[in-house]
């Protein structure tokens, strides 16, 4: 029976923070403020223009400037993001190893996919992702499941076959609602949140060379729980 390996992408599959700082800094350089430290933005970088927003200038969704300081980060965003993103040590490697073992995996993210794409093209992963679904396919984001929903029928196989790795409680919330296995990815923008326990999740990995493990447990019909790292 076929399976497919799910992961979120900043903070778990790509540090995008850099680029993401970058661009939440010009809203603040832009108003005659001194940027943050790359550092204090990470933990807000996966929760995309609403966090960085609010990090750097304390606007809510509700406020009635928010919807055009959302567009000003997003255009230098799409203009510099593939300037300091990387993928996170061992990620590439992971994703070589399960394509050479034709274990396939997908991308679903809150992150456009118009700005998501061009970033694992420039990483070089593009290719060998075997789905990709970005958070302006679906109505709703994460914590919803639609997007987990859409990736799977995309590749045309049941939720329960596939398991999804984030690094947010959110991502926990959808593969539970979504009825896939789930995986903290806690070397991301959690930081190894002591919380992370507590998500609810099936595995966690405090590094990406924990994950091939994980996954072949999983794929064997083994609970992924006999490798969590506590």
């Amino acid at each position: 029976m076929k399976k497919l390996v799910l992961f979120d992408f900043d903070g778990t599959v790509a540090d995008s923070a850099p680029d993401l700082a970058n661009s939440a800094n010009t809203l603040r350089t832009e108003r005659g403020m001194e940027p943050l430290s790359v550092d204090y933005l990470r933990p807000y970088a996966s929760m995309g223009a609403r966090g960085l927003i609010w990090a750097t200038l304390k606007i809510k969704t509700d406020d009635p400037q928010y919807d055009e300081i959302r567009d000003q980060f997003l255009r230098h965003y799409e203009q510099n993001l593939d300037v300091d993103t990387v993928l996170f040590d061992g990620m590439g490697a992971l994703l070589q190893r399960l394509t050479q073992h034709d274990i396939p995996w997908g991308i679903v993210t809150n992150k456009a996919e118009y700005l998501t794409r061009p970033i694992m093209r420039h990483l070089g992963i593009e290719k060998d992702c075997a789905v990709l679904v970005g958070g302006d396919s679906t109505p709703y984001l994460k914590p919803h499941p639609a997007a987990l929903f859409r990736a799977a029928k995309l590749y045309d196989i049941a939720c329960e076959q596939c398991i999804y790795i984030g690094d947010d409680e959110r991502d926990i919330v959808a593969a539970q609602v979504a009825n896939m296995a789930s995986v903290v990815a806690a070397y991301g923008y959690c930081q190894f949140d002591p919380d992370t326990k507590n998500w609810g999740a099936d595995a966690i990995a405090n590094h990406p060379d924990e994950l091939f493990p994980i996954v072949k447990q999983w794929i064997n019909g083994l609970s992924p729980r006999a490798t969590k790292v506590a």
